[in-house]
């Protein structure tokens, strides 16, 4: 609930698991009239957020121009992928003005609202070949300055190249991933790559709105600690953001059968590089973090898609987070059977695939506390696995210190050469 904007409150609720959420304004007489209500998963029609500005007391409230108008900034997800925008919303009439959107080739955010009245604002621009930067941009004028002009952090990645591909799995859901070659690749001539797929399954009540296109391939490429996207400077071909979609329509639940949704999603993205020609399905790494550690476990239990898998401060066995998890809302005690077929744990002896386990020994994230780790290494290894388990000192569910970084960075270097890229790779620079 905002403060008093010109004699109204404004009132945001959701609910994860209904995928829902709503925006209301809430007058001083108490009436409450809905404005906006809708589906948390459709990107290409949220309005965006308000923007908010300080009152005379200093607390941040909504802004609205004339009176009625909120300003809203948003993603901008569209079949193009991400064009953000800034657009004005009427309170009273409901309906919705564009001021500014990014344009292609560009990937363009708002990041600061300098005056509202001359509608003069901060973004950050970049592409695929220009540093992020800030500009400042007068919307009536259609003019905009750079300000800043950072050099590029990371040089050593120029060359690699990316792009936003799209296939379809087997029930007919839209997929995509992020699609990053290492510098000078030719695949006619170089051939197909090892494989590393990274990603971070989502729940939706809805396959179109599941296969909405979502982020952009216009951003500039650079890598954080926890990157997959290095390693496409060591002769990988890199899948990030790949899509793994869990749909449940109408009354079913996603979670009914995720472990088959799980398997489509990951077919589907082999089968999409292999015949492009870029990737090699028979070296195909795994990895996510958290939710996606999770995944992995599960696709090497019930799959044999995959050389090898990473799996970083994930959760496996369900019946230790008892009250719900992610957006399942049901209890074990409701769904003993739901809970038991997505726990990894419970099918270890089936992990014959290497599983490489980390984790940060001071983890206190609720649902991915050490003892998941520890628990799924002891159940693997006492069925004859292969897997290793590297526990992080003081970190926690991600990981800061400059010498975990770089122990866990060697280790997965160490995990994927063993297991996934050959020594006679065709590739190799």
């Amino acid at each position: 609930v905002t403060d008093l904007v010109n004699g109204s409150f404004f009132v945001t609720e959701g609910s994860r698991a209904k995928h829902r959420t709503k925006m209301s304004r809430l007058t001083a007489d108490g009436k409450m009239e809905v404005l906006i209500d809708r589906s948390t998963d459709d990107a290409y029609n949220d309005p965006g957020t308000p923007l908010s500005e300080k009152n005379k007391w200093g607390r941040e409230t909504p802004k609205l121009l004339n009176g009625s108008q909120l300003v809203m900034r948003g993603t901008g997800a569209s079949a193009k992928g991400d064009l953000p925008f800034l657009n004005t919303f009427d309170i009273n009439t409901k309906e919705t003005k564009q001021l500014w959107r990014c344009e292609e080739p560009y990937y363009e955010t708002v990041t600061d609202v300098l005056d509202f009245d001359k509608m003069i604002i901060v973004t950050n621009k970049q592409s695929q070949t220009e540093q992020p930067n800030y500009y400042v941009r007068d919307l009536k004028n259609n003019s905009a300055k750079a300000i800043t002009a950072f050099p590029d952090p990371q040089p050593g990645l120029r060359g690699i190249t990316k792009q936003k591909i799209t296939y379809k799995r087997k029930d007919g859901v839209d997929l995509a991933a992020d699609l990053y070659l290492p510098k000078g690749y030719d695949a006619k001539k170089d051939g197909p790559l090892p494989v590393i797929m990274w990603a971070y399954p989502r729940e939706f009540k809805s396959a179109a709105d599941a296969a909405q296109l979502r982020g952009s391939k216009y951003t500039f490429t650079r890598v954080g600690y926890g990157s997959i996207v290095f390693w496409a400077t060591q002769g990988y071909a890199i899948m990030d953001n790949t899509e793994f979609p869990i749909v449940g329509e109408g009354d079913k639940q996603p979670n009914d059968n995720f472990v088959d949704q799980l398997a489509w999603s990951a077919e589907a993205a082999i089968d999409k590089v292999a015949a492009m020609g870029v990737g090699d399905r028979n070296r195909v790494a795994v990895g996510g973090h958290s939710y996606g550690a999770f995944m992995t476990a599960n696709l090497l239990a019930h799959t044999n898609l995959f050389k090898a898998g990473i799996a970083r401060s994930g959760a496996y066995n369900r019946t230790l987070t008892p009250f719900g998890f992610q957006n399942e809302e049901r209890t074990y005690w409701q769904a003993p059977e739901v809970y038991n077929a997505m726990s990894p744990f419970s099918h270890a002896n089936k992990i014959k695939t290497p599983l490489l386990i980390i984790h940060g020994e001071a983890d206190n994230n609720p649902g991915t506390f050490p003892i998941q780790s520890e628990r799924l290494y002891n159940a693997v290894k006492g069925h004859g696995g292969t897997v290793r388990f590297v526990q992080l000192p003081f970190e926690s569910h991600g990981y800061a210190a400059k010498e975990n970084i770089l122990h866990m960075l060697w280790e997965q270097n160490q995990w994927l050469n063993k297991f996934v890229k050959s020594p006679n790779s065709p590739y190799v620079k």
